[in-house]
């Protein structure tokens, strides 16, 4: 779970209107990079960035070379709160000063982010923003608030553990989704909602598909489903490539299920993978049951693979871990394999293409 916790290059020019400054909060530069709109591509490498762990995307984006990056978590400090804040903390609210020249200095190297709300850690808490909150408008409020500080153009909604089983929750999270929506067309502003949600070989949870036609029947519009293929827990042995094909594959069933008109060239953009790199949590040292491990040859084949279906999204947790420096060990800060500094990311990087 994710908690607080190609062969060959392949390049897209892009046009960014960001400058390269430093701005500070209420400045008119900070005011011009709340108002950027310029969407994320609509095929895109955004690995997580860990904000509960000291750093700054910027500089982890030019080391990296990643441009587009994941920033996780958002949840409230306590359940029954309505406003998120970065990894919960009161003291890190969502505000330029928290993050704001950072994502200007991206955005002038050709990036940008991605919020991302909830993660395992709030589903152990109750303290992801639908959950914890009982008003659809304060849910919609935060939303915009963030799209609003930062000049966000999408958001992810990481629901796993208990959290698709809160049915009220679920309903509230469509709602606020649809609500925001509305804003967004009534203002002038892009925004796209993707969920990220757990996998196994065999597909996604039945919860899950309840959550997912509930936000149709919101009139909610979920622009990618992001599945975690890791972390399946089943005591069986994984070929963590092969089974990532397998699992994107039972997803686009379901999403044909959801959107009976809609072709399968077009479905396939709706489709999300993320992996972990090198050991995941299930993979890092029960004494019994097979090894999970998402090698750097995975990568390679799960990049090849992703350009070739045109999928949506492709991304890992966590940017943080992309180093060999702590191998056979399962860690925050490296993914416990033999590999180059940045190797994954370098690999996988090539996927992002409009």
């Amino acid at each position: 779970m994710l908690t607080s916790r190609l062969a060959r290059g392949l390049t897209v020019a892009a046009a960014l209107a960001a400058a390269a400054v430093t701005a500070t909060p209420g400045s008119a530069a900070a005011a011009g990079q709340a108002n950027h709109q310029l969407p994320i591509p609509a095929h895109v490498f955004a690995p997580y960035f860990q904000t509960y762990i000291p750093g700054d995307p910027a500089e982890q984006a030019a080391a990296s070379g990643a441009r587009y990056l994941t920033m996780a978590f958002l949840q409230t400090p306590v359940a029954g709160s309505c406003e998120a804040t970065w990894d919960g903390d009161p003291n890190r609210p969502i505000s330029w000063a928290q993050y704001g020249d950072s994502i200007a200095r991206l955005r002038a190297m050709g990036g940008d982010v991605i919020a991302s709300y909830g993660g395992g850690d709030a589903s152990g808490h109750g303290t992801d923003i639908a959950d914890s909150c009982a008003d659809v408008d304060k849910i919609a409020e935060n939303f915009e608030k963030v799209i609003t500080t930062y000049g966000i153009t999408r958001i992810d909604l990481d629901v796993e553990g208990p959290m698709p089983k809160n049915l009220p929750g679920m309903d509230r999270r469509n709602k606020a989704i649809a609500q925001v929506e509305r804003w967004a067309a009534a203002h002038g502003r892009t925004i796209q909602f993707d969920y990220t949600v757990p996998t196994d070989v065999v597909g996604i949870t039945k919860e899950t598909k309840d959550m997912l036609a509930n936000a149709v029947s919101n009139g909610a519009d979920i622009h990618i489903v992001n599945i975690m293929t890791f972390d399946y827990y089943d005591d069986k042995p994984h070929e963590m490539a092969a089974d990532t094909k397998t699992a994107a594959g039972e997803l686009l069933d379901e999403l044909r299920v959801l959107h009976p008109s809609t072709p399968d060239f077009k479905l396939w953009q709706q489709v999300g993978i993320i992996e972990m790199v090198g050991l995941d949590d299930y993979g890092s040292g029960g004494e019994t049951g097979p090894l999970e491990i998402f090698t750097p040859r995975d990568a390679v084949d799960v990049t090849v693979w992703s350009w070739l279906h045109n999928i949506g999204s492709l991304s890992f947790w966590a940017l943080g871990r992309d180093n060999g420096t702590c191998v056979g060990q399962h860690s925050d800060s490296c993914s416990g394999v033999q590999q180059a500094a940045w190797q994954y990311t370098k690999t996988m990087g090539a996927f992002t293409h409009n």
